[in-house]
């Protein structure tokens, strides 16, 4: 079986195929409110956004944005069609975004703001976490606040 994985950025044409895999996702990984939040970011507040296509078909999609004039680099919007979680597909495009953030000789802090449902996730890829905030995102929906840690990675 020849799979096919492309990474590439976001267009706008690719906003229903990207509304769809937070749907698949509520409300597992988020809240029925996020997409409204989700929305709005990929109409007004994207900077880096790319899509994950698996044979074609859009299967998940994850960004970068920027604070402190381009000191810290923000992961932001991970989402992967339930279909595809597990299979490594999220894990590439987590660091092919870390591999484009660490090319930018501004950034000094790669961050990621995240739930209790997904931030083991990223502890497994060398985010430690920072802190918590209950019921941030929604309710039973916490924040927890990671950076990137490169000498704590375990491949």
């Amino acid at each position: 079986m020849n799979d096919s994985i492309t990474i590439r950025e976001y267009c706008p044409t690719d906003k229903n195929a990207v509304i769809d895999l937070i749907r698949q996702n509520i409300p597992n990984y988020f809240a029925v409110e996020e997409e409204a939040d989700l929305n709005k970011y990929l109409d007004e507040e994207v900077e880096l956004y790319y899509v994950l296509t698996f044979n074609g078909i859009i299967v998940g999609c994850g960004g970068i944005n920027f604070a402190d004039n381009r000191k810290i680099g923000k992961i932001s919007w991970d989402i992967f069609h339930p279909a595809y979680q597990g299979k490594l597909l999220g894990s590439q495009l987590l660091k092919y975004r870390i591999e484009k953030l660490s090319a930018i000789a501004s950034i000094e802090r790669i961050t990621v703001r995240t739930s209790q449902l997904a931030y083991k996730f990223y502890e497994k890829h060398g985010f430690v976490l920072n802190e918590i905030k209950k019921d941030y995102w929604a309710k039973g929906f916490d924040m927890y606040s990671m950076e990137y840690k490169a000498h704590n990675r375990r491949s």
